[in-house]
């Protein structure tokens, strides 16, 4: 738990970040989360539809492909959600603030967050 929870707050360190979560994408449930400013128990939930929705459509149109990371802009946050290269049905869930965050260095540092978890 002590990866989870290290990898969860090194990702708190970049500009912007509200809050993040680790999900498993079987049950919606969290296995780990940092951070504040929303109920990330809904979030996680509400975000595993989500993926679960565009792999359904991916198998619909045939597309042997895989996420590589799914990019939610709202008016006032970034939403960047990434299944874990090595456990596809595990994503992390990261919110940040849009006013405060640089999505590219977002995205770079949850790429590098993947390569980190141990599950």
């Amino acid at each position: 738990m002590s990866n989870i929870n290290e990898t969860l707050e090194s990702l708190m360190t970049v500009d912007g970040a509200m809050c993040v979560a680790l999900v498993d994408s079987g049950s919606g449930m969290l296995l780990g989360k940092a951070g504040s400013g929303m109920d990330l128990d809904i979030a996680a939930a509400a975000t595993t539809e989500l993926v679960r929705a565009k792999l359904n459509t991916m198998k619909a149109l045939g597309l042997n492909d895989s996420i590589d990371d799914m990019l939610i802009t709202l008016t006032t946050q970034y939403h960047v959600i990434r299944p874990l290269a090595a456990t596809p049905q595990v994503f992390i869930y990261f919110a940040l603030d849009r006013s405060k965050a640089n999505l590219a260095l977002a995205r770079l540092k949850t790429i590098q967050a993947d390569a980190n978890f141990v599950l």
